[in-house]
Order: C-alpha cells, then structure tokens, then sequence
C-alpha cells in the first residue's frame, strides 16, 4: 500500500513537472529569447568565426595596402578596435542570457529525469511486494500440500 501511494505521488509529481516545463519552454518565447539563441547560435558557429575571419582581413588589407594613402581607417585601426569592442559588449551578454535560460532548461530537464527514476523505483518497489507476496503464498501452497500428502499416507497406513 505504501508503495502504490508513493508511485502515485511520484507520477503526480512527474505530471507537474513536465506541465512545468512546457509552459516554461514551450513554442511561447519571448522576441528576445528567440534573438538570443539565434545570436548565440551564430556567434558560436564555424561559419561566424570563418566569416568573421575574412571580415577581418579584409578590412585590415584594403586599409593597408589598396587604399594605404587614403585609407579610411589607417594602421593602427582605431576604428576597427572600436567595432569590435561594441559587437563583443553586445555579443556577450546576449549568449550569457542564453546560456542562463539553457541552464535553467537543464535543471529542470534532471528534475523530471529524477522524477521519471522516482516513480520508475516506485513501481518497480510494487512489482517486488506482489512477487514477495506470491512466493510466500507458494510456499504456504506447498507446505499444505506436504502436510495434506502426510495425512493421506498416515491415513492409508492405519
């Protein structure tokens, strides 16, 4: 009985928690999350850093050397250093939102997880008393069959 009434507790539990989780990340979120997996996505992709890459090294090669006289931002670009100090000042706490959200996401996902072992170990608990039970049933079987069959051959004797 305790058994049952802890498996039942654990599904209760498990349905909540996965009721929770949907409602938290469900197909509703916000603009700015949405913006902030994409960017995250993105800015921690092979093709940003490649893509960047060549940004890069173009930007430096045509200040240096196509327009080196009259270059719109000559060695030791200053103004490249300043657009990449703001997209880092911006980049950054994007994906540390994401990565919070993310974390959040996995904290919950371990808590159904444990939730799904709990009632698992619950039924498995129940499963074991019944069997307990059968076996102590069979033995109880068997052992007036024994005493029965000791009766009988007592009774053919005299």
């Amino acid at each position: 009985m305790k058994a049952k009434k802890q498996s039942l507790v654990a599904l209760r539990d498990h349905a909540s928690a996965a009721a929770e989780f949907r409602r938290l990340y469900g197909p509703r979120l916000s603009f700015g999350d949405r913006l902030a997996d994409k960017v995250a996505a993105w800015g921690g992709s092979w093709a940003f850093i490649i893509g960047f890459s060549i940004f890069l090294v173009s930007w430096i090669a045509l200040n240096a050397f196509v327009l080196a006289r009259h270059a719109f931002d000559p060695y030791p670009f200053i103004f490249l250093n300043l657009m990449l100090s703001m997209v880092a000042a911006l980049q950054a706490p994007i994906i540390m939102m994401s990565q919070n959200r993310q974390s959040a996401k996995d904290r919950l996902e371990d808590r159904i997880d444990y939730e799904t072992n709990a009632h698992a170990a619950a039924e498995i608990d129940q499963v074991q008393e019944k069997l307990d039970l059968l076996l102590d049933i069979l033995i109880s079987d068997k052992q007036v069959r024994a005493r029965a069959l000791e009766l009988v051959a007592r009774s053919k004797i005299n």
